[in-house]
């Protein structure tokens, strides 16, 4: 016994140094790993837009959810998964009517979020089938996000979308004078683009495609929490910042995106013209979009006398509403919203 102790002791120094060296060592995989993340991500935009699409999909899948408790029982006709182009899973959509539906009903096309690098049609069917319920056909529309596809891969997706639409709307339950588009977020600006694209010949010309619609077709857009000028977007700093910019590399093919023809062309707020339909425009007080976006649009579009029709709340207005508050239906402010959305429909639609 009285040899143990000195062992023991002469013992510690050495397990301490072990253990040191394994931290060192530990410590060092770490910051390597740390530096080429931070190479690649330098290089291409992948890995942010990888990240920004889990975080994204884990909350477009909760609020599914959440709105899913809020869907009535009224019966519809679901048609899932149909093919509107030859890409696959991005080219498909999901069509909802009453079922007790007897002849084509004025439709609302939904354009879902998700930063342009994520998101489903699946994560808006919820609100499409409550809705649906209300007396329309709707329809949420897939289309290819960043990277995977680069702009404007995906406003020709849904311009093909448009003319499939068109094209079969006795069988899908479509009434083709009576179209709405709709979207949230990044789907807003996507939205307002297709309406832009489908009055603005001029516009149509420097995009490049001939629009799927005539402007007497498309009798309204709702437009929620969405993006609408690039360049103000470009300024952004922070965490906030990082996200934009790195979803638009993304979806763009080109980390210069906003001095080219991409930030340009997405900037919708200045090429919308006094033919831009009927609208809808929405933002909570706690989303910085609603005051860097939705609002100067919603003036822009006023200035230019279209029919403007706006939920915007006092910015002390508690709880904050956050971005793409209207889907969260728990709670009062996003029902009240909903009741905005289906009075606006049924004052630009005749059924």
């Amino acid at each position: 016994m009285s040899t143990a102790a000195p062992v023991e002791e002469s013992a510690r120094p050495e397990r301490r140094r072990r253990r040191w060296r394994r931290t060192k060592i530990t410590l060092g995989i770490l910051l390597a790993v740390a530096a080429v993340v931070a190479i690649i991500g330098s290089i291409t935009p992948w890995p942010s837009a990888m990240v920004i699409r889990a975080v994204f999909t884990k909350g477009g899948d909760d609020t599914a959810a959440e709105m899913d408790r809020h869907v009535p029982d009224t019966k519809l006709t679901e048609t899932l998964d149909v093919a509107y182009a030859d890409g696959g899973a991005d080219t498909t959509m999901d069509v909802f009517s009453p079922a007790s539906a007897s002849g084509p009903l004025p439709t609302v096309i939904w354009i879902h979020g998700g930063a342009w690098v994520s998101g489903a049609k699946e994560n808006v069917d919820p609100y499409l089938r409550i809705l649906a319920g209300e007396g329309y056909t709707t329809i949420a529309v897939n289309y290819t996000l960043g990277p995977e596809g680069v702009y404007p891969l995906a406003v020709t997706q849904l311009n093909e979308a448009l003319a499939y639409i068109d094209a079969h709307a006795e069988e899908l339950g479509v009434d083709p004078t009576q179209i709405v588009l709709a979207g949230d977020s990044a789907g807003g600006q996507l939205a307002s683009q297709l309406a832009t694209l489908i009055t603005n010949s001029d516009y149509a010309e420097i995009m490049g495609l001939a629009p799927a619609l005539r402007p007497d077709q498309l009798v309204a857009t709702v437009l929620n929490c969405g993006v609408y000028d690039l360049s103000a977007l470009a300024e952004l700093n922070g965490l906030v910042g990082w996200g934009f910019k790195s979803s638009m590399w993304a979806y763009s093919g080109a980390k210069d995106w906003a001095e080219g023809s991409t930030g340009a062309t997405m900037s919708t707020i200045d090429w919308v013209t006094a033919d831009f339909p009927a609208t809808y425009i929405s933002g909570g007080n706690g989303d910085g979009l609603t005051w860097l976006q939705s609002i100067p649009m919603a003036k822009r579009l006023d200035e230019l006398g279209v029919d403007v029709t706006t939920l915007f709340w006092p910015a002390p207005h508690e709880p904050q509403l956050p971005h793409e508050y209207q889907f969260h239906l728990d709670q009062p402010d996003a029902r009240t919203a909903l009741e905005k959305t289906i009075a606006f429909l049924d004052a630009h639609t005749t059924r």
